[in-house]
């Protein structure tokens, strides 16, 4: 990313910075330097080095991780409850993957469906 482009103090923010509502920071700040978050935390206690920086204030906005699913799954493709069961009963993935469950299960259950 280039030096500065996206750099700045995000104010007047509530953050959660583990994505956590039970564990928001009000009254905070986000301060990045060169593209890259560089502090987060009470606005009050904003380091001096950031002080320079272009200032967006975010109105009392939520700031929160960002979520990202990186696939998708077939609508009415089949479940895995089962396997959901036993993992709750202490099963480990490996022990489910033995029992011929695991994502291997799903991959031959969609090959199968796609010949069909």
């Amino acid at each position: 990313m280039h030096s500065g482009m996206n750099d700045g103090i995000w104010t007047n923010a509530r953050i959660s910075p583990a994505g956590n509502p039970e564990q928001m920071l009000e009254h905070a700040a986000i301060a990045v330097r060169d593209g890259v978050i560089a502090w987060i935390g009470s606005a009050a206690a904003l380091p001096s080095e950031f002080r320079n920086l272009p200032t967006h204030d975010v109105g009392n906005q939520w700031i929160t991780p960002g979520l990202i699913d990186c696939h998708t799954h077939l609508v009415y493709g089949g479940n895995r409850a089962d396997e959901f069961a036993l993992r709750l009963a202490g099963a480990s993935y490996e022990e489910i993957a033995r029992r011929g469950g695991g994502i291997v299960s799903t991959v031959n259950s969609r090959r199968s469906w796609r010949k069909a």
